[in-house]
């Protein structure tokens, strides 16, 4: 389980943490694309492909013995902020449907592309599973 942070005399946060702290096991989480287990990008499109890569993230924390709770930090990596704000409906839906009401500290950057063709968003993360 984390502390998550949220100072007073910062902006009130929207779907995220300022910071978040736990106390145990660290776990690095590699960056996650929308693809199955025979590497193939789900879909075209943003909103698929994001549920996939997060459904991949919380599959590799759990398989490490965590849980969506234990996250403290997420980097999401996208292509096209125009095309990740245009899916932000579904975006939500599907970060509660894995991580549910937990918002750990984030970022979210544009990059210019990510090593796989196709892909339009990657998703890392950190966690500190209890003791």
């Amino acid at each position: 389980m984390s502390d998550l942070i949220n100072p007073p005399e910062l902006a009130r946060p929207r779907g995220y943490s300022h910071a978040a702290a736990g106390r145990g096991r660290t776990v690095a989480l590699a960056g996650q694309i929308g693809w199955d287990a025979q590497a193939r990008l789900v879909s075209a499109e943003f909103a698929p492909q994001f549920e996939r890569a997060l459904a991949n993230l919380v599959i590799a924390l759990e398989a490490a013995g965590g849980k969506p709770e234990d996250l403290i930090s997420l980097r999401l990596y996208v292509t096209d902020k125009v095309r990740y704000n245009a899916a932000l409906k579904e975006v939500g839906a599907s970060y509660r449907a894995h991580l549910g009401k937990h918002y750990p500290a984030m970022a979210l950057v544009q990059v210019a592309d990510l090593l796989e063709p196709g892909a339009l968003v990657e998703i890392e993360g950190l966690a500190v599973i209890p003791d």
